[in-house]
């Protein structure tokens, strides 16, 4: 009987070994797995038999059927292994890319030269610690005018010509509304700086447009000085354009006192390149600061002019004509 099994167990690892070296397919080796090692297998039969082994016999069969199953079960791990293998190989000959075919070309976007100067002055000041401020491009007369030290009557008014709408408001004309109403939430101290597209009613010309882009700045606090405005406005433009000269001189604004235009040397002339003062204590008080204790400055540019003269473009019509010939100097 024992050699009978044996034989049998023996016999089984020679068939199975050369099933599983013959097959060609992961499904089909797991069906001789299953056919050989499974718990309805023909291993599992034949040591069924065992039970009609004497107590001598039992562990010489049993070492047989340990070394016969491990057998079959390293046959399967290096058929699998071999199969899997092959099968990985198929499939990157399969999706290989020919890299001696030319690329794709998808050409990269660029800054336009607009975004790219408020970026640039937006880095300068938030480095100085001002915060940046949005608000709506139509506002009302109150933000626009009024709380800005400009009543109804006031001749600046012609100055700053606008697009009004019929419900009585209107297209801002300078970024200052988003300061007042910023004041209005906030307490001072406070440093913002205010970018956005602002509206006049200007005659379209090489340098202007009834469109165009303000950066403006605010700081409140206690003791604030003229002092601290030049020196603000100093570092800001020296960023901008390097160390250069740069004067001051007495200027109007409704919203400010005293003011000034802030002139810079390029190029051997003078180029005026920003409004700036003193806040007056009107606009203090009509967002409830008290001008006895806080004091302010503000200043403010065109972003189309910093533009030009940075990258000397001699229209400002260029700047929004998308023509990509143009832009893509940038």
């Amino acid at each position: 009987m024992t050699s009978n099994l044996e034989d049998q167990l023996l016999g089984l690892q020679q068939d199975g070994v050369a099933a599983i070296a013959a097959v060609n397919t992961l499904e089909a080796l797991e069906e001789l797995r299953v056919n050989y090692l499974g718990k309805k297998g023909q291993l599992g039969v034949l040591l069924r038999n065992m039970g009609k082994l004497s107590a001598e016999e039992r562990p010489q069969v049993g070492a047989i059927a340990n070394t016969v199953k491990e057998a079959l079960q390293n046959s399967l791990d290096q058929q699998r292994a071999a199969l899997e293998s092959a099968q990985i190989q198929a499939q990157l000959e399969a999706e290989t890319l020919d890299v001696t075919m030319p690329g794709i070309y998808r050409p990269q976007g660029r800054v336009h030269p607009l975004n790219g100067i408020i970026d640039q002055a937006l880095d300068i000041f938030v480095g100085l610690g001002y915060t940046v401020a949005q608000g709506s491009e139509m506002e009302t007369d109150y933000y626009n005018f009024e709380a800005l030290n400009t009543p109804p009557d006031h001749p600046a008014r012609d100055m700053q010509d606008t697009f009004y709408l019929p419900d009585g408001n209107l297209l801002r004309t300078h970024t200052s509304s988003v300061q007042i109403r910023y004041m209005e939430k906030e307490e001072p101290p406070i440093k913002i700086v205010a970018p956005g597209r602002v509206y006049r009613r200007d005659d379209v010309d090489a340098t202007h447009s009834a469109v165009f882009h303000q950066i403006e700045l605010l700081a409140v606090d206690e003791g604030l000085t003229f002092s601290d405005l030049k020196g603000t406005v100093k570092v800001f433009l020296q960023a901008m354009f390097g160390d250069l000269p740069i004067r001051f001189r007495a200027s109007y604004f409704p919203f400010t006192e005293p003011s000034a235009e802030v002139d810079l040397q390029w190029n051997g002339r003078w180029l005026e390149v920003m409004g700036c003062g003193m806040v007056d204590p009107n606009v203090l008080k009509s967002v409830g600061y008290d001008p006895e204790i806080y004091t302010g400055f503000a200043a403010g540019f065109g972003v189309e002019r910093f533009a030009m003269v940075l990258h000397q473009i001699d229209d400002i019509r260029r700047l929004y004509n998308s023509d990509l010939r143009f832009l893509r100097q940038f």
